[in-house]
């Protein structure tokens, strides 16, 4: 387990959010090179596989669980704790010391699990390991969702980066939950969630660049939808810059905007809208 300097309060808090989920999950522990890795399933097991990325600074696997009743009616959800950050994966001989690193050990996170093309969800920072893994092999993705994700069509601002810098500094349950309550605007935030990501400060994410994108268009990629925060909510990045980023790269991906929602009140706040319009791309399009 990484990313935390208490892990009995640690562990607590990330249960505590682990038992918000709708009802009895699977805990999966998968093991390789880079370590073991903890997938939460929830769900029909014959339904079809969703893989969801969650965001960084210590969001984990646990951040969906507002997320999982409406798909798990129908569909088997792998949500998966990345290893070397916040969670309750475990790190192995081998660390992720590269992007290829990170797509390697994803890739047998899914051959572990059996999925041979599953539709993939990521937030924030998972959007970004999602979109670049369909880049590597778009043959192993079924449909791909994107929420809100960060430094794959624009950078971060200035701004965002110099609130964030206490915590890369020295990181602390205080500052992490300051500077939640600034980028959502003061949004009511689950107390439980805001609890562990209080107590998984210390976390730290691999380093993401938004230039893979562009490669998207030359590429056999799976149909993709991208949602984006509003201009007048967003503070991590140019909600205008990514959606205008989206169609000039992926001409055929759809683009649209979650109004009045911040980057970090995704995926749990107004959780059973955005449920919908991921079910309605996943079935429909």
């Amino acid at each position: 387990m990484a990313g935390n300097d208490d892990p009995t309060r640690f562990r607590a808090a990330y249960d505590a959010v682990l038992d918000r989920w709708p009802g009895p999950v699977d805990r999966l522990d998968l093991t390789s090179a880079y370590g073991t890795t903890r997938v939460t399933a929830y769900g029909p097991e014959g339904g079809e596989p969703l893989v969801l990325l969650h965001g960084g600074g210590g969001a984990t696997s646990t951040v969906w669980f507002a997320n999982a009743a409406g798909p798990g009616r129908t569909r088997r959800i792998y949500a998966v704790d990345r290893i070397g950050e916040a969670g309750r994966s475990v790190r192995g001989d081998r660390p992720l010391r590269s992007t290829d690193d990170l797509h390697a050990w994803l890739d047998g996170v899914l051959d572990d699990l059996g999925l041979d093309r599953p539709d993939l969800c990521g937030h924030s920072y998972g959007g970004w390991i999602a979109l670049t893994h369909a880049l590597r092999a778009p043959r192993r993705v079924r449909k791909l969702v994107l929420l809100d994700p960060t430094q794959c069509f624009a950078g971060l601002r200035p701004g965002y980066l110099l609130r964030a810098l206490p915590l890369l500094v020295r990181p602390t349950a205080e500052r992490a939950r300051a500077f939640l309550a600034w980028e959502t605007r003061g949004t009511e935030i689950d107390p439980t969630w805001r609890e562990l990501y209080g107590r998984a400060a210390d976390s730290r994410t691999p380093g993401s660049s938004w230039r893979n994108a562009r490669a998207l268009k030359s590429c056999g990629r799976p149909p993709c939808r991208c949602w984006c925060c509003s201009r007048g909510t967003a503070r991590a990045h140019d909600s205008r810059r990514v959606q205008a980023a989206v169609s000039r790269h992926l001409p055929r991906a759809d683009t649209a905007v979650l109004a009045g929602l911040s980057h970090h009140a995704m995926p749990f706040v107004r959780a059973a809208e955005l449920d919908h319009r991921i079910l309605e791309f996943l079935v429909n399009s």
